[in-house]
C-alpha cells in the first residue's frame, strides 16, 4: 500500500505540480487511496444496497435522522459562519483571490474547508438512509454523481488550492446545507410533514448557488490573479454538468407535478399531490378526514 501511494503522489505532482505544505499530514489528505476506497465502496452499496434490502421491511430511522441531519444543519452553520469571518478577516478579493496573501486568515479558511471536504464524507449517510428506508426512487443518477464526486474534487482542492479562491463556492454550498439539512431532519417527524412548503425553494437555490459560483469563479479568469487556471476551468465545467442536472431534475419533479395537478383537477379528481412524496398527500387527506368526522 505505502508502494502504490507513493506512486499515485509522484504521478499527481507531475501532472498538478507540488502540493500546498500547510496540509501536509493531515487527516485522509496525506494519501489519495483512503478517498478513493470510500468512493468505491459508497458506489458498491448503492448497487448492492438495495437487492439486499429487496425482500425486507424498510427500517425506520426517525429518530437518527432527526440527529444526523441536526447535526449536519448545525455543521454547515458553523462553515458558513467560519467562512464569512475567515474571508473578511483576510480581506479577500471576490474578482480573483490567490491562496498566498490572505495571512492567517488563510488558515482559517484552510481548516474550516477540511471540514467541508470531511462533511462530503459524512454525507454519504444520505443515501444509505434511502437504501435502508428503500427510498430507491431518491438514489438517482444526479444523487449519486453529486455525492461521488465531491469527496474526490475536494480532496484535490485541499491539496492544492485549499484557500484563496476557492472558498466561495463552499460558502453558498454551506448556507444552502443548513436550509436543506434543516428541511430534512424536520421532514422526519411526520407531524411536520404537511406544514414543509419550502422544498421547491431549496433546489432553486442550488440552481442560483451554481450560476453564482459560476459567476466568481470566471472572475478570476477574466481577472486573473496567482490562483491557477486550471482549477478555475474545471470548477465552471462541473457546475456546469450540476445545472444541467439540476434544472432536469427541478422540470421533473416540480413541473410534471405541477401539470398531473392540473390534469387532476380538470378530471374532478379529490386527490392531492403537495410536492414531496405520495405519503406527505395520504397524510393531509387523512387529516382532513378527521377534521370532517369530528365537524
Amino acid at each position: 500500500m505505502e508502494l502504490l501511494d507513493k506512486t499515485i503522489n509522484s504521478y499527481f505532482n507531475i501532472w498538478l505540480g507540488p502540493r500546498d505544505p500547510r496540509v501536509k499530514g493531515w487527516l485522509l489528505l496525506e494519501n489519495y487511496t483512503p478517498t478513493f476506497i470510500f468512493s468505491v465502496l459508497y458506489l458498491l452499496i448503492v448497487w448492492l444496497g438495495p437487492k439486499y434490502m429487496r425482500n425486507k421491511q424498510p427500517f425506520s430511522c426517525r429518530g437518527v435522522l432527526v440527529i444526523y441531519n441536526l447535526g449536519l444543519t448545525l455543521l454547515s452553520l458553523y462553515m458558513f459562519y467560519e467562512l464569512v469571518t475567515g474571508v473578511l478577516e483576510g480581506g479577500y478579493n471576490f474578482f480573483c483571490q490567490d491562496t498566498h496573501s490572505g495571512g492567517e486568515a488563510d488558515m482559517k479558511i484552510i481548516r474550516v474547508l477540511w471540514w467541508y471536504y470531511f462533511s462530503k464524507l459524512i454525507e454519504f449517510m444520505d443515501t444509505f438512509f434511502f437504501i435502508l428506508r428503500k427510498n430507491n426512487h431518491q438514489i438517482t443518477v444526479l444523487h449519486v454523481y453529486h455525492h461521488a464526486t465531491m469527496l474526490n474534487i475536494w480532496w484535490f482542492v485541499m491539496n492544492w488550492v485549499p484557500c484563496g479562491h476557492s472558498y466561495f463556492g463552499a460558502t453558498l454550498n454551506s448556507f444552502i446545507h443548513v436550509l436543506m439539512y434543516s428541511y430534512y431532519g424536520l421532514s422526519a417527524v411526520p407531524a411536520m410533514r404537511p406544514y414543509l412548503w419550502w422544498k421547491k425553494y431549496i433546489t432553486q437555490g442550488q440552481l442560483i448557488q451554481f450560476v453564482l459560483t459560476i459567476f466568481q469563479t470566471s472572475c478570476g479568469v477574466v481577472w486573473p490573479c496567482a490562483f491557477p487556471q486550471g482549477w478555475l476551468y474545471f470548477q465552471i465545467s462541473y457546475m456546469i454538468s450540476l445545472i444541467i442536472l439540476f434544472t432536469n431534475f427541478y422540470i421533473q419533479t416540480y413541473n410534471k407535478k405541477a401539470s398531473s395537478r392540473r390534469k387532476e383537477y380538470q378530471n374532478g379528481s379529490t386527490a392531492t399531490v403537495n410536492g414531496y412524496t405520495n405519503s406527505f398527500s395520504s397524510l393531509e387527506n387523512n387529516v382532513k378526514q378527521r377534521k370532517q368526522r369530528k365537524d
